[in-house]
């Protein structure tokens, strides 16, 4: 086969959709037979349970996907140079085109994979990915990576986002197909365990269900400034979860939320802001990649958190039993549908790093196992802004208080009635639902009262503060 006309291996990773993809783009536009293949290497086995199963079902509506345009998704595991190296002896295939990933690990892996394939002959291709901006070509006045988000923000606002690529309807398919793995035999879902059944109903995988989600937000987007806060209402997107698997591509959402704003959309500035802070995050893991596991300000290396992940108020926390309802009802939102209201992240990671004096590292890998919607850089970057290790334009020790939070933005107590069923004469059935998702092992039971707090709320403030004026001083 002329390499002209040879097969290009499309990689796919965090970009599991059709339209807003450069990378497919490109494919097509070539000509050339295109062979789709999603990799189960080592980086996708380390996913947590939850962010791992949703993987699964990400994977299925993509493969339906495909089979629509008269392609198909090839799944094979193993080490990703091995298996890109076997298709290309297989299918003839003269070049591999991926979208690019952020991550530290992914850029390494991909970094090594290029110089080996190309050195190798092949045609090797990476592409914007899931971001808005490529993080190296966004920089202060000085040529440095941006440390604050506000003038970061105003650097990129009159930036040029490129329109997105129109979804194909049809792919050119290679002579003869590659064997394929079956999903089912990767057993994606092994370590949800009875978890997938409750969480299931909560999640609608796919490019169209991603579409159709950007569609209802639209609809409601002027409420979004006034309502993304409040817990006892339909305020926020619900994006994440599409954007954190690439079932929608970012250029996308921002043309839509744009153009709603220049026909009059009082929420689509607010919305855009919250993109670049998705970006933000981006940025800062590039140039940070310690971001992800060490204190983003070192000096921080050096304060008394908690870092045994085993003590009983850590426990507590988990098993969404801390005795302050509305920390207990996010986690438990998160346990029932995968995912957990932003206002309630920030209040749930507050309480543990600053109530119990808990190092944030060991809530965001909690977040990493448990959180449909995980993304390495947003988890990172939250936590740390939280926890007052991250980055932040005006650094002060927030310390959110749970019950004066729960009564600005869940006024009438919907949110805990929804989520806590204890204390309830008619809890709901998504309260109750937390019983069925919570792990065995935990021992809990829909008869169980409700706990006693495992902290006085004055006195773990009156702690953390102690603790952080001593670190002033030092």
């Amino acid at each position: 086969m002329k390499s002209g006309q040879s097969p290009i291996i499309l990689w796919f990773r965090r970009d599991l959709r059709l339209s807003d993809h450069p990378a497919l783009a490109a494919a097509v536009r070539s000509r050339r037979p295109i062979v789709p293949v999603f990799i189960l290497d080592d980086q996708v086995q380390s996913l947590g349970a939850a962010p791992k199963w949703r993987l699964g079902l990400g994977l299925k509506a993509f493969a339906q996907s495909l089979e629509q345009t008269g392609s198909r998704l090839i799944l094979r595991q193993g080490d990703a140079l091995d298996v890109l190296c076997d298709l290309i002896e297989e299918t003839g295939a003269g070049a591999v085109f991926w979208s690019r990933a952020y991550d530290p690990d992914a850029i390494n892996r991909d970094k090594r994979i290029k110089a080996i394939l190309a050195g190798q002959g092949t045609e090797v291709r990476s592409f914007a990915g899931h971001l808005l901006f490529e993080p190296w070509t966004i920089a202060t006045k000085a040529g440095q990576p941006f440390r604050v988000f506000t003038p970061m923000w105003r650097s990129v606002h009159g930036r040029d986002v490129p329109s997105p690529e129109l979804a194909p309807a049809r792919l050119t398919a290679p002579q003869t197909w590659p064997a394929t793995d079956q999903l089912v035999d990767w057993r994606l879902d092994q370590n949800m365990r009875r978890g997938a059944c409750v969480v299931q109903p909560f999640v609608r995988p796919g490019e169209a269900a991603a579409l159709d989600q950007l569609d209802g937000f639209l609809e409601r987007i002027d409420k979004y400034r006034e309502q993304r806060d409040r817990l006892d209402d339909v305020g926020t997107s619900d994006l994440s979860e599409y954007l954190a698997l690439g079932e929608i591509g970012p250029r996308a959402i921002w043309h839509r939320v744009q153009n709603a704003g220049w026909t009059g959309a009082s929420g689509s500035e607010t919305y855009l802001r919250q993109l670049v802070w998705r970006e933000f995050a981006y940025h800062l893991m590039y140039h940070w990649p310690d971001l992800l596991t060490n204190n983003w300000k070192s000096e921080w290396d050096a304060f008394p958190w908690n870092t045994d992940p085993d003590v009983p108020e850590v426990w507590a926390w988990r098993r969404a039993r801390t005795g302050v309802p509305v920390v207990d009802a996010g986690l438990r939102q998160m346990y029932v549908t995968g995912r957990m209201h932003n206002r309630a992240r920030m209040i749930v990671a507050s309480y543990l790093t600053k109530h119990l004096m808990t190092h944030w590292k060991i809530g965001a890998d909690w977040f990493a196992d448990c959180l449909t919607d995980w993304d390495p850089a947003a988890n990172a970057m939250g936590w740390q802004w939280v926890a007052g290790s991250g980055p932040d334009a005006a650094p002060y020790f927030r310390i959110f208080n749970p019950m004066t939070q729960r009564e600005r933005f869940d006024p009438n107590s919907e949110y805990l009635h929804r989520w806590v069923a204890e204390g309830c004469t008619d809890p709901s059935a998504t309260a109750l639902a937390y019983f069925d998702a919570a792990p065995r092992s935990w021992g809990l039971s829909r008869e169980d009262l409700y706990p006693d707090p495992v902290v006085n709320l004055r006195e773990g403030r009156a702690r953390a503060l102690h603790h952080y004026k001593t670190r002033k001083d030092q």
